[in-house]
C-alpha cells in the first residue's frame, strides 16, 4: 500500500528554532524535532546504503547529469515521509529523475531500503533542511517539478507561520523552475489547502493549472482553483482512510510561466 504520512512528524512539537540563511536573514523550520522510531530494517538500510543513494547537503550547485549519469527532467520531492509514493512515482516515470528531501533518519532508512529492493537508479535523497536544499544546490530553471505532498499542517493558529509553503518559499520553488515546470502541493488540511491556494496564486512567476483561483467564502468548498489529482499522484492508504471518514484532499498544481 502506498502511504505518505510521517509518522515522525507532530504538530504539538515544540517548534525549533529558526537559522540563519546565507543572506543573513532567519527562514523558519517547517519540521519539528522529535526523531522517527528506527525499524531493524529501516537501521540496516540507512547504515549501509546511506552512502550510495545519498546526497549530502552543500552550498554549490547540483549537477544532475554527474549524480544520475544521463541528462533527464528533474523533479524535487519535499519531505517524502516514509518514501513508498516517492518510490512509487520513480517506477512510473522512469525517464525521470528524483530527488527526494526529507529530515527524518527513519523516513531515509525506509526510502532507501525501497530503493534497494526496486532497483531503482532515478532516485537520490538529501537528508537535510529543504529550504537550504533548495537555496544552496540547485540552479534557477533546473527543476521540471516539484512535489509537496501532505506537509506537517501546524494547525494552531500559533504555528501556522512554521508552514512550509510561505510566499519567500513559494518564490524561491517558483524560480528553480524550468519555464512550464509544475509546482504540486496536496494537504488534506483545508484551511491549510486554502491558504497554498492563496500564497501560490499571488506568486507572479507562477499559473494556476486549474485556472484562476477565486477565494469567495471560508471553506475550500468556496475557492475555485483546486485541481483534479493528477494520475501520477497515488491514492495513499492515509488518504483512503480519511475519504472513507469524509474527510476532503486538495491538491494545488501550478506552474511556470513562460519566460
Amino acid at each position: 500500500m502506498i502511504e505518505t504520512r510521517n509518522p515522525a512528524r507532530t504538530a504539538d512539537a515544540t517548534p525549533p528554532a529558526s537559522d540563519p540563511g546565507a543572506d543573513g536573514h532567519p527562514h523558519i523550520r517547517s519540521f519539528s524535532g522529535r526523531r522517527g522510531h528506527f525499524t531493524a530494517g529501516q537501521r540496516l538500510a540507512y547504515e549501509t546504503l546511506l552512502e550510495h543513494w545519498s546526497l549530502p547537503h552543500r552550498r554549490e550547485t547540483l549537477v544532475p547529469v554527474e549524480v544520475f549519469g544521463r541528462k533527464a527532467p528533474l523533479v524535487l520531492e519535499i519531505g517524502f515521509g516514509m518514501g513508498e509514493t516517492t518510490a512509487h512515482i520513480a517506477q512510473q516515470m522512469p525517464d525521470t529523475d528524483f530527488l527526494g528531501v526529507e529530515v527524518y533518519p527513519a523516513g531515509v532508512g525506509s526510502l532507501l531500503r525501497r530503493i534497494d529492493e526496486s532497483g531503482l537508479r532515478n532516485l537520490r535523497i538529501v537528508q537535510h533542511d529543504a529550504v537550504e536544499v533548495v537555496r544552496d544546490m540547485l540552479a534557477p530553471g533546473m527543476l521540471a517539478g516539484v512535489h509537496v505532498f501532505f506537509p506537517d499542517p501546524w494547525p494552531k493558529a500559533r504555528h501556522h507561520k512554521r508552514r512550509l509553503i510561505q510566499p519567500p518559499f513559494v518564490a524561491l520553488l517558483a524560480s528553480r523552475l524550468a519555464p512550464g515546470g509544475y509546482l504540486h502541493c496536496a494537504t488534506d488540511w483545508e484551511h491549510y489547502a486554502m491558504q497554498m491556494l492563496d500564497v501560490l496564486s499571488r506568486e507572479p512567476l507562477l499559473e494556476n493549472s486549474a485556472g484562476d483561483a477565486t477565494v469567495i467564502g471560508e471553506t475550500a468548498a468556496d475557492c475555485r482553483g483546486f485541481a483534479p489529482r493528477p494520475a501520477y499522484r497515488p491514492v495513499t492508504k492515509f488518504e483512503k482512510r480519511g475519504l472513507r471518514l469524509g474527510h476532503g484532499v486538495w491538491d494545488i498544481v501550478f506552474r511556470r510561466r513562460p519566460a
